[in-house]
């Protein structure tokens, strides 16, 4: 089964997915949960919220974990708010901080940003979508 054949191309779904993910990235931490992992949630929110701006617009998008290679396929149409380039802080909750030893344990602060960033990116790429339909 290819991944591309599966990959649905509605921008809404795409959205639905990013709100689930932002959902799970918001659950108290469990007293053995890592905030790592509830780190991961929220950058993917983020990844597929960009991706369904790129899908919004019929841009072609390999399936990557890197942010800024998402922001940088962005159109020039699509006016993107420098806060919105934020979303590259966090690249390293995608794969990095899932695995023991590879990096430093994140921290609450660190966690609380990473959900004020998952929040704002959804919050606009639900504008962009609602917009263009």
């Amino acid at each position: 089964m290819s991944l591309d054949s599966e990959r649905s191309d509605a921008p809404s779904q795409w959205l639905a997915n990013a709100r689930a993910d932002l959902a799970l990235a918001k659950v108290n931490l469990p007293p053995e949960g890592l905030y790592e992992h509830l780190c991961f949630h929220a950058e993917q929110t983020v990844e597929k919220s960009l991706k369904a701006i790129l899908l919004k617009y019929q841009v072609d998008f390999p399936f990557t974990h890197n942010l800024q290679a998402l922001l940088d396929l962005f159109p020039e149409e699509i006016n993107t708010p420098p806060e919105i380039l934020e979303a590259v802080e966090l690249n390293p909750y995608a794969v990095a901080t899932r695995y023991p030893g590879t990096t430093e344990s994140v921290t609450e602060t660190e966690y609380r940003e990473a959900i004020r960033i998952a929040e704002r990116i959804l919050k606009w790429a639900e504008s962009i979508i609602q917009i263009k339909d």
